[in-house]
């Protein structure tokens, strides 16, 4: 038995791995957050599974089903949003299945910071522009950061910055970037990237907060912020210069 640990993907439903889709389908055992993982994935279960909602859920008792399903010999498809690798709280629950003795796997998604650059048409690493990207979120309603992790101390780099779980605090983030940014700096928030509402808001430090307050953005949205996202005057990349493909 195992505890199959899939990146369910940005929204989308056919953003998913090959794997994470057959993992699905042969599970008798399905957790889900039914607010975040499109409904559509569900119908890759085998008729009869298990399907459990955990948005209402503490971390004991998803570790209670997963448990149960262990002694029962039966392996479960836990979905997560985006891909598991970054805020998708799996580290706390491989710690607990770890200490039970339950194995467990991981299979990747498509991370959210993904599926907004796909929305934007953009690349956020542009040569000579922007070498970098910085995943981060706020501290606010959540565990606190890591000294040296503030908006203010990352943002130093000028670096493309995508924030997750902070469009609510959209003020002040803008307040702790603009210093080092400046307030020309573009901005987007996309909003629900990939899924049928998706929407995309696109400003500046200066504004971009009147922007998505007007429309009412309050949550499954990241924020990116640098200069790559308008860049237009950059150099080719090396990978496909002339003297590179000479040599």
């Amino acid at each position: 038995m195992t505890v199959h640990f899939i990146g369910a993907g940005p929204g989308a439903a056919d953003l998913i791995t090959l794997r994470g889709h057959r993992l699905i389908a042969s599970s008798p055992v399905c957790l889900y957050a039914g607010s975040l993982v499109p409904a559509e994935l569900l119908e890759a279960c085998p008729p009869d599974a298990r399907r459990i909602d955990t948005a209402n859920l503490n971390l004991d008792e998803i570790i209670t089903e997963m448990t149960a399903a262990h002694e029962a010999g039966l392996d479960v498809a836990r979905l997560h949003s985006g891909d598991p690798s970054v805020f998708s709280a799996v580290a706390e629950q491989m710690r607990r299945l770890d200490a039970a003795g339950v194995p467990y796997d991981v299979t990747p998604g498509v991370p959210a910071f993904a599926a907004a650059a796909a929305a934007l048409g953009r690349e956020f690493t542009v040569p000579e522009v922007a070498q970098t990207v910085i995943l981060t979120r706020t501290a606010e309603r959540a565990t606190a950061m890591p000294p040296g992790e503030d908006l203010a101390t990352l943002g130093a780099s000028r670096a493309t910055m995508v924030l997750h779980l902070a469009v609510q605090r959209i003020d002040a983030v803008v307040a702790d970037l603009i210093g080092n940014y400046g307030p020309d700096c573009p901005v987007a928030v996309v909003a629900r990237a990939s899924r049928p509402d998706e929407l995309i808001i696109r400003g500046t430090l200066t504004d971009i907060a009147a922007r998505v307050q007007e429309a009412g953005v309050r949550r499954t949205a990241v924020i990116v912020v640098g200069a790559a996202l308008t860049a237009g005057q950059f150099p080719d990349s090396h990978l496909y210069s002339v003297d590179r493909c000479r040599s």
